[in-house]
């Protein structure tokens, strides 16, 4: 299987290159419109031809990059089914694996950040290799204070969909803003300060009703743009204006 993890460091957005060294149908899973370019150079550098831009869910803190992929290279745009967003070409769901060629993602129905967010689990050989998107970050995890966020229902999503899995389940999370890439399931059941060592759902939801976040900077123009597939609307900063250019002639 060929990896990638990429950066995009204003938002400190992971995003995610699989492909299938048998068939050469690749993926990017949460792509940003401001590393497309960047994203592109990869692919051809690595002599791969983009299938799907993946999403995660509709995401707040920038705007995604699949409508300017798919206006690159011809890729489909793929999701959670449940965003019923018309500009996506596949709708993703739990319980329906996922094919790139001899990769298989399964979904996984994560909600609690958002209410239709999907993690996607890669069995690769027996290494498993969770996606984990804004649901579980690095001895952290999502936001629930808006955006059809839940506390509780966030709680359930991690404590039954992911630290049910191994312990050696790698996560490759969204976002992480301390300069860190990878955990480990084992190591969020341990170190996790907001879930770790059995925190009762009690506990995990005054600590996330307590912590009196900003308000993110970009919601008011990702969120529009992202339930377009990355058309961006007319709010976006001048400094932005550029990239959505492309966006706006597909």
């Amino acid at each position: 299987m060929h990896f990638r993890q990429l950066i995009e460091p204003d938002s400190s957005t992971f995003t995610y290159l699989l492909a299938c060294p048998d068939t050469g149908v690749t993926a990017l899973i949460d792509p940003v419109l401001e590393t497309v370019e960047r994203d592109l150079e990869v692919l051809q550098s690595m002599g791969l031809t983009l299938d799907f831009a993946v999403e995660t869910h509709i995401h707040a803190d920038h705007i995604t990059g699949a409508r300017r992929l798919k206006q690159a290279t011809g890729c489909q745009i793929a999701g959670p089914a449940l965003d019923e967003i018309p500009c996506r070409d596949v709708g993703l769901r739990e319980g329906e694996p996922f094919k790139l060629g001899s990769i298989t993602l399964n979904p996984l129905f994560t909600p609690g950040h958002t209410d239709t967010h999907h993690a996607y689990l890669l069995d690769h050989h027996g290494l498993k290799l969770l996606f984990s998107g804004d649901a579980l970050l690095i001895e952290s995890c999502g936001r629930t204070d808006f955006q059809s966020g839940d506390a509780h229902v966030l709680y359930h999503s991690i404590q039954d969909k992911f630290f049910s899995l191994p312990d050696e389940t790698l996560v490759y999370p969204a976002h992480d803003y301390e300069e860190r890439r990878i955990t480990t399931v084992g190591q969020e059941k341990l170190r996790n300060p907001r879930l770790g060592k059995g925190r009762s759902e009690a506990e995990f939801v005054k600590i996330m009703h307590d912590m009196d976040l900003p308000y993110p900077r970009k919601i008011d123009f990702a969120v529009p743009g992202n339930e377009q597939c990355g058309a961006c609307p007319d709010n976006v900063p001048e400094e932005m204006r550029g990239l959505c250019e492309a966006s706006r002639q597909g």
